[in-house]
């Protein structure tokens, strides 16, 4: 590769990875994992499963470096992203029942300082950051119980004591407007304003 793996670029490691050699995978990993396994731990708050998701992270970057758009953020952001659905997904797993509607209030008040915030502190995250806090605080409320706790519109609209129509445009508003400000997709967010 010319340059020492230590010192080469995250793109020119990531683009190794599908070469298959073990020793760009070991300079890959060993750069990332402290962020990776910095946003696992923060999400799911057992050490065990965070070492989990963050192997099954680099699974994931390995089968999809192809994937990678650098227009769309830096390397490190990408995995972190992959590393907060995976944990997103394994707390959904483990916890069959949301969080009370009535704690979202403190979860919004500190959605801008957490430990996993910390760890992506980056161009990204201050996006997400800044088009969260920008939004009314009835359509952030539907965001997170439909984006974070994966509550269906209809769950949003009981917990809301509002109509189911109010419910999905809530999720629907939120959800524009938050793709709007970041002026990129953002990962596989459920949209669960379609679903009673």
């Amino acid at each position: 590769m010319g340059l020492p793996l230590g010192r080469a670029a995250d793109e020119t490691l990531l683009a190794g990875l599908t070469t298959g050699d073990p020793e760009i995978a070991v300079a890959f990993v060993r750069r990332f994992q402290r962020t990776v396994y910095g946003v696992a731990i923060a999400v799911v708050g057992d050490p065990q499963l965070a070492e989990d998701i963050a192997q099954q992270t680099f699974e994931r970057a390995w089968r999809h470096a192809q994937m990678y758009d650098p227009r769309r953020g830096s390397v490190k952001t990408w995995l972190a992203a992959i590393a907060h659905h995976l944990a997103i997904d394994a707390v959904r797993a483990r916890r069959p029942t949301p969080v009370a509607p009535e704690d979202l209030e403190a979860l919004l008040d500190i959605v801008t300082e957490t430990p996993e915030q910390r760890a992506l502190a980056d161009e990204s995250a201050a996006r997400i950051r800044t088009a969260l806090s920008a939004l009314p605080r009835d359509q952030a409320r539907a965001l997170a119980m439909a984006g974070l706790y994966g509550m269906t519109a209809q769950q949003v609209a009981d917990a809301e004591r509002i109509p189911l129509g109010t419910a999905k445009t809530r999720i629907r508003t939120a959800m524009g407007k938050l793709r709007t400000a970041l002026e990129t997709d953002l990962p596989d967010l459920p949209n669960r304003a379609d679903h009673d």
